[in-house]
Parts: C-alpha cells; sequence; structure tokens
C-alpha cells in the first residue's frame, strides 16, 4: 500500500490547531505522514502544532503557496490537502488508499459535510458534493489526494490567491478523472455563518462565475477579502 502524507496549511488557527491535529493521532500511529505548513501566524499556532504533526514548516502566506511547501517536505506517495477546520472520516487513510489502488486513479477526494444543524447548509453540501461528480471539479473543503508523481506533473497548485483548489482540479482532469469517495468529510460552518449563508453563497457564485469567465483570480480574492477559512 503506497504511503500517505496530510499537509494542512494554516494562518493563525491557535484556538482550533490542537483538535484538529488531535484528530489525526489514530492516523499517525499507523504510519500517515503530518506536515503542517504555517503562514506567519502570530499566535501559539507553531507551538501547538509542533506537539502534534510530524513537521512543521514555514511558507509565504497562501494556501497555495503554503500547500506547495508541503508537499515538497512531504514524503508519502499519496498527498492529501486538509484545510484546519475538516475532520476526515475516521478510515479515510484506508478508504483513499484502497480506492486509488482499486480504481487505478490518481487523484479525487471526498464527500464533504457542513457542521451545521441548518437545512440550508445541508442542501449547500449536496450540491457541492453533486457538481463535483458532474464536472470533475474538487473544492478544497472535499480535502483534494492526489499521487505526488502526478501532482508534480501538473506543477502543483497555481500560485494564485483564490480558486487554487479549482485550477488544481482542472490541471489533474487532463491526467485523469477524479475518484469521488462517498465517504464523508465534514467542513467548519464558519465561513457561511461570518458572512451569512445567504451571502457567501451568493458571493462564492458571483466568484465562481467570474473566473469561468476569465477573470484574475487574484484580483477575485481582494473582492473575497482575502478572509480564508
Amino acid at each position: 500500500m503506497p504511503s500517505l502524507s496530510i499537509i494542512v496549511p494554516v494562518f493563525n488557527e491557535g484556538e482550533r490547531i490542537a483538535a484538529a491535529l488531535d484528530a489525526l493521532v489514530p492516523m499517525r500511529a499507523l504510519g500517515v505522514e503530518v506536515v503542517v505548513v504555517d503562514g506567519g501566524s502570530r499566535d501559539a499556532t507553531v507551538q501547538r502544532a509542533r506537539l502534534r504533526a510530524s513537521k512543521v514548516i514555514s511558507a509565504p502566506r497562501g494556501r497555495a503557496t503554503q500547500m506547495n511547501a508541503g508537499a515538497e517536505k512531504a514524503t508519502g506517495d499519496i498527498l492529501l490537502f486538509l484545510h484546519s477546520d475538516t475532520r476526515l472520516p475516521s478510515d479515510a487513510d484506508h478508504v483513499l488508499l484502497s480506492g486509488l489502488e482499486r480504481s487505478g486513479r490518481t487523484w479525487g477526494r471526498f464527500d464533504v459535510q457542513v457542521d451545521s444543524k441548518k437545512p440550508l447548509l445541508s442542501t449547500v453540501a449536496r450540491m457541492m458534493n453533486l457538481r463535483s461528480r458532474l464536472t470533475g471539479i474538487a473544492t478544497g473543503d472535499q480535502a483534494i489526494f492526489v499521487n505526488r508523481d502526478a501532482f508534480r506533473q501538473v506543477g502543483g497548485f497555481p500560485p494564485i490567491e483564490l480558486m487554487e483548489d479549482i485550477a488544481l482540479s482542472k490541471l489533474l482532469k487532463r491526467v485523469g478523472p477524479p475518484l469521488c469517495l462517498r465517504e464523508r468529510v465534514v467542513t467548519s460552518a464558519r465561513r457561511w455563518e461570518k458572512r451569512g449563508v445567504i451571502n457567501t453563497i451568493l458571493l462564492m457564485g458571483r466568484l465562481r462565475l467570474a473566473y469561468y469567465f476569465g477573470a484574475d483570480p487574484n484580483e477575485l480574492a481582494q473582492l473575497y477579502g482575502n478572509v480564508r477559512d
């Protein structure tokens, strides 16, 4: 079975990073590598991560830049990119490794569930999963995983401030279709709660549409306010 590295980009996650990494302890015990990539945190993120990760490294702030830096330092055959506020299913390592081996595919993602009791956010998650299956495009909330060779083949994440997950998916689709696992990761609702559910849905829809028609993702990041969960 190939080896797995989980790469977690962080910035000022001192209040949440301990719980996020503690959730990965069972997989670490089985040999899964956990690489935390800090983007210049000014709180206790790094100190707390060092107690719980295989490696903690620094990189210029920016999710794409940080994840690429983590991929360079990771040793696994398969790279999984995990947001700090997203939790993997308990058997995620076995599910994705066996799924890739069985399917012969080189990359994929999980279904996602939003950690909220609001019916509208349950609908949002279902639509994200359906859209991903129809388009072959994955989002970072779905915990993208990829064979190291395929990741290098496409040049990693494009160095953009927003939509890096969509951009990577488009590149990887040229290598092959994704493995869409039905097992669910659970992601925080804080992005929607911060701006309001309806406002966030409308904003992200506008930004995705603008990106589809060729807008500069770095300019879109300014419209988004650079608020990355």
